[in-house]
């Protein structure tokens, strides 16, 4: 069907050029809350865009439906709005052929799980929080995605990938925690692991005391660390960063992080999601964006890559190679420290610096000589990611935080915190 869709759009188009993407996608979502099932989403959907130009003038427009009248009526709103638009200074022609990275996004395991053992899941997660005297919300889901590219300069590209996630959000008393798994193999998936960490984290956080904000040593578990690091990479933007807007500014080929920090988008870790190709059809390629603290390399798009006579690339995932210390040895190597779970609400504050602020979430843990001693109201911090890697002492083995990042546990000493919070 995509092949005739192609066909059909390469045939009856008036434009000079064009890039055609069709999307498949199907999707099983199971929800859950207060110890019961909420709802079953379920069903295939189609998304087909068309992006066409006139010279420098660019339209675009999409359609959930591949029939004759749907496809005639997507070129022809495409077609209508290039032509009424003003032409566009940085406009670049379309993809051109490629050669793409062979990757095996799809997980067997995935894609023959059945809606009934997602519910059956569900079940066992209610069961295992009723036996707890609390109350459990989440969400099973299995993703199936089917990728097709085209454009009027040779680029044809495709994927299919899968993905398998389970969140719970436990709720006893006034504690309230959260766990998630997020992966393209549903085989990796262990419900015993998950709710263990699920019911850990509640026990401990049953002992809340206050804690006033101050520089202190954290523990950032991987999640915490995804998404810390994501607003960081937005910030490694090449073309900001030639324009002076970002800390990165002037830094490729220095020493700008730290030493025990390295950062690649890679081919060769097959439990993580790789996109063959990105949003502009630039194959996927194995990248050192981060190599123990130099910055080896920063994304950028065709058009500033063809402006700088540089290689288009960006990140496709996120793997930061890890050490081998535990959260118990880390315990011991400062006096006193917090255990972050997860951020939220993260915002920049001064993007040219880096400086960040966000909250913790799903409970922070204080521990002392080598000992949780009890949990902690959740803080706000002030920081600057990149000079947060500056300051690591420690590193633990990388697991999936997300199906497209591999992170570790980090140790890191003074994490700026500057105020707390009332939830």
């Amino acid at each position: 069907m995509n092949k005739k869709i192609h066909e059909y759009i390469r045939e009856h188009i008036k434009a000079d050029d064009y890039t055609l993407g069709i999307y498949n996608n199907e999707s099983h979502e199971t929800r859950f809350a207060q110890n019961g099932v909420t709802q079953h989403i379920a069903g295939p959907k189609i998304e087909i865009n068309l992006k066409v130009s006139f010279g420098k003038r660019s339209g675009s427009s999409f359609t959930n439906q591949s029939d004759e009248t749907s496809l005639k009526k997507l070129i022809a709103d495409a077609e209508a709005i290039a032509q009424m638009a003003p032409e566009d200074p940085e406009h670049i022609p379309s993809a051109p052929a490629a050669d793409l990275p062979e990757v095996e996004n799809s997980s067997p395991a995935t894609l023959n799980l059945k809606p009934e053992e997602m519910v059956e899941i569900v079940q066992r997660s209610i069961d295992k929080a009723i036996a707890l005297d609390a109350t459990v919300s989440g969400m099973c889901e299995k993703h199936y995605h089917e990728e097709c590219d085209f454009s009027k300069n040779g680029f044809v590209g495709s994927d299919i990938s899968s993905s398998f996630g389970h969140s719970m959000t436990l709720k006893k008393g006034d504690v309230e925690t959260k766990v998630s798994f997020d992966a393209k193999d549903f085989a990796a998936f262990d419900l015993e692991r998950e709710f263990a960490q699920l019911s850990s984290q509640a026990t401990s956080l049953a002992d809340l005391r206050g804690f006033e904000p101050e520089k202190i040593a954290v523990i950032l578990r991987p999640h915490a660390l995804e998404e810390l690091f994501w607003f960081m990479m937005w910030g490694m933007n090449r073309r900001q960063a030639d324009e002076g807007f970002t800390a990165f500014s002037g830094q490729l080929g220095k020493e700008f992080l730290g030493k025990d920090f390295s950062l690649n988008s890679t081919l060769k870790r097959p439990e993580l999601l790789t996109r063959r190709y990105d949003r502009e059809k630039v194959p996927a390629s194995e990248t050192c964006w981060v190599e123990r603290g130099v910055l080896q390399n920063m994304p950028v798009n065709r058009q500033w890559a063809q402006k700088i006579g540089e290689t288009p690339k960006s990140f496709y995932n996120f793997y930061v190679p890890g050490g081998a210390a535990t959260e118990a040895e880390m315990m011991k190597m400062v006096p006193r420290g917090l255990i972050i779970n997860r951020f939220w609400y993260i915002r920049p504050v001064d993007m040219k610096v880096g400086e960040l602020t966000g909250m913790t979430r799903d409970g922070v843990l204080y521990f002392e000589n080598g000992e949780v001693k009890h949990a902690v109201n959740n803080l706000r911090f002030n920081e600057i990611p990149h000079e947060v890697t500056r300051r690591i002492l420690a590193l633990g083995p990388s697991i999936l935080a997300s199906s497209i990042s591999l992170l570790p546990t980090l140790l890191v000493e003074d994490f700026n915190f500057v105020d707390k919070t009332s939830f």
